[in-house]
């Protein structure tokens, strides 16, 4: 019988039990072999491959990590990430530009026993991973086209314009553009899909899911408003609140719209918080978490209120002029309902709580009334 290796004895001692007593015995042994280095770094790859296998991906790990351990260790698991990759081509262009945001730059250098306790606390933190719900990949890919492509890059280019000006008229402008050009893009989509008649609405394309995070604080309200830009955008949203992240539910052209455009009014709800809390401390009032956590609350719900309005509005429009791409779109809400009870077979209501503070609610809706959503895409 050959004797163990000295990472099998440091896993053994630290990787099955709780204790810092223990951790500290394994990153003892792993420290004073320096030999033991290249298989530390193999069966850490090891272990993130089995992350792969239980349905996550490399934004999902990297967001995990952040929320339970520190900064040294998302550095850690960014190198495995990209260890394990190597040279071998992305599953699909989702995962090739999750891997594309990783840092690959190597964690500062420290002593062996300090890096070996935070390898060892990372890899405890992988072996216990849960399995989630597998993501496919997408059918088809929208980017594929070249008239996708430099769609959705303008798209960006305004919205990334919205976000940077401090003038509102200019930001409700860039905004509108923005959304009418998702209309048309996801519009054009369906019918192609359907093989360019709404008769066929099967079509060569299905749904698929991708995972938006959730990201504290006040990661409630931020789950409502991604709900809510889901829902006006043919799309559902599951909040997973304990891994820091939605699993959105739709058609590849509409989960790039879900993306972009939560996004984007994320960027914008928090500039207009600051906005607002530093007029708060003008008058002199302190601030607060409770005023925070309402106007985020309120932002959410009434872009909620707004989006659905819009989509009313635009769906009656779209009718009125005799566009004929409505069973189209009545079809692939029947088939993103379906794949969400697929994968989603038992799923709980949420409610907001601590939203107490009246100025936040106030000033909330208030920037939600300037976020500029009436012009949204006709999708339900």
């Amino acid at each position: 019988m050959s004797m163990p290796t000295t990472v099998e004895r440091a896993f053994e001692a630290a990787l099955y039990a709780e204790t810092d007593a223990a951790l500290d015995a394994g990153a003892s042994l792993l420290a004073a072999d320096s030999a033991a280095d290249a298989e530390v770094a193999r069966r850490g790859e090891e272990f993130v491959a089995a992350a792969w296998r239980r349905g996550w991906q490399p934004a999902d790990l990297v967001r995990y990590v952040r929320r339970e351990l520190g900064e040294a260790h998302i550095r850690l698991v960014s190198a495995l990430i990209l260890g394990e990759a190597g040279e071998r081509p992305a599953p699909y262009p989702r995962w090739a530009a999750q891997l594309a945001e990783l840092d690959g730059t190597p964690p500062p250098r420290t002593d062996r026993f300090s890096r070996a306790t935070a390898l060892l606390e990372l890899y405890r933190l992988l072996l216990r991973l849960p399995a989630l719900e597998p993501l496919d990949p997408p059918r088809r890919a929208v980017d594929a086209s070249s008239a996708g492509s430099r769609m959705l890059a303008r798209i960006r280019a305004l919205l990334a314009k919205a976000e940077a000006t401090g003038y509102p008229e200019e930001a409700e402008a860039l905004s509108a553009k923005a959304q009418e050009l998702m209309a048309r893009h996801s519009i054009d989509e369906a019918v192609l899909a359907a093989g360019g008649s709404p008769a066929r609405p099967g079509g060569a394309d299905v749904p698929g899911a991708c995972r938006i995070g959730v990201d504290p604080p006040y990661e409630t309200a931020k789950a409502v408003l991604l709900d809510a830009v889901a829902a006006a955008n043919h799309c559902r949203a599951v909040w997973h609140e304990e891994f820091g992240f939605s699993t959105v539910v739709g058609f590849e052209a509409d989960l790039e719209a879900v993306e972009l455009l939560h996004t984007s009014l994320l960027v914008q709800a928090t500039t207009a918080m600051t906005r607002a809390e530093a007029a708060q401390r003008a008058g002199g009032r302190r601030r607060t978490k409770t005023f925070r956590q309402s106007f985020l609350a309120a932002y959410a719900h009434r872009v909620g209120d707004r989006l659905a309005t819009a989509v009313r509005e635009q769906t009656a429009a779209a009718a009125g002029e005799g566009r004929e791409f409505l069973p189209v779109l009545a079809a692939r809400d029947v088939a993103v309902t379906e794949h969400l009870e697929h994968m989603f077979p038992e799923t709980v209501t949420t409610r907001l709580r601590g939203v107490s503070d009246e100025a936040g609610w106030h000033e909330g809706a208030a920037a939600a009334d300037r976020a500029r959503v009436e012009r949204h895409r006709p999708l339900r």
